[in-house]
């Protein structure tokens, strides 16, 4: 027995289930090219927007970095001076190709290094070297490796310029509170507080030119050049130190007495006697 309204109900339901299907795969086919597209787009895009990126950065960085670094400080100071260039037999190095051989970090970085590994200083015990050290970290507030490195870089220093390493330490002691970013109000900078508007053309060894004067090792450096400068024009210690803070007349403003004092205290600390200059 036929029902002709059920067969044609069940062939309406057919139809709009089939034209329901059509219309989900249109859409999901429309959303699918959509898909496609915005990945072929991105995948064009995205390298182009990152090239533009990193040459922005890179012009950015070139910009804002001062004319003297010329090269990368951190890497310089990271490898070992024997894998940097030389000239070869009988070249010589103009002041910029100095500045760009030559890092203001490298030397401290090898003292910290020394520091850290507890190596010796020549002609001073190991228990001086650690009470001088534990003195300054405490007194001053600095870490235990860094008042190591400040130690051997003083050593080294005072040998080469044939002054006391412990009259280079109260000096830094009392000229900065041993805060190698420190500033005065006239422009003095770094531990020793340099000037570097007037000793500019010691800096020309060091590729970073005068930003070095913020530098630990180059600081101390070119402090006890004039410092020693300083002591040999006056013919004296005591006028050797009035000349270094910039006294003229007959006062230094109790300058002198200050240093002398932090230099008697860091011998008593460390045992280490103190030399005549």
């Amino acid at each position: 027995m036929a029902f002709p309204e059920l067969d044609h109900v069940l062939s309406r339901s057919a139809r709009t289930l089939t034209y329901r299907v059509g219309e989900l795969v249109h859409v999901c086919a429309m959303y699918l090219g959509i898909a496609v597209l915005v990945t072929i787009a991105a995948c064009v895009v995205v390298p182009s927007m990152r090239a533009q990126f990193n040459q922005l950065y890179t012009g950015l960085v070139q910009t804002l970095r001062p004319e003297a670094v010329k090269y990368d400080a951190y890497s310089q100071a990271v490898w070992p001076a024997e894998q940097q260039d030389t000239p070869e037999d009988g070249e010589s190095l103009t002041a910029d190709e100095q500045r760009q051989a030559v890092s203001a970090y490298q030397g401290f970085m090898r003292n910290l290094r020394a520091s850290v590994a507890g190596q010796p200083v020549a002609g001073v015990s190991p228990a001086q070297i650690q009470a001088l050290r534990s003195y300054l970290a405490r007194k001053y507030k600095i870490a235990h490796s860094v008042a190591g490195a400040l130690i051997h870089t003083a050593f080294i220093v005072g040998k080469e310029k044939n002054l006391d390493p412990q009259l280079i330490l109260a000096v830094i002691a009392i000229e900065s509170r041993y805060n190698p970013y420190a500033e005065s109000h006239v422009g003095a900078q770094g531990l020793m507080q340099v000037m570097t508007k007037v000793h500019k053309e010691k800096f020309d060894i060091y590729m970073e030119g005068t930003l070095a004067v913020l530098s630990p090792e180059a600081n101390i450096r070119v402090g006890a050049q004039i410092l020693s400068d300083c002591i040999r024009r006056r013919g004296s210690l005591e006028g050797g130190l009035a000349c270094y803070v910039g006294a003229t007349g007959p006062s230094d403003g109790g300058y002198g007495a200050k240093v002398l004092s932090e230099r008697r205290r860091i011998a008593l600390a460390s045992g280490i006697p103190v030399r005549a200059r």
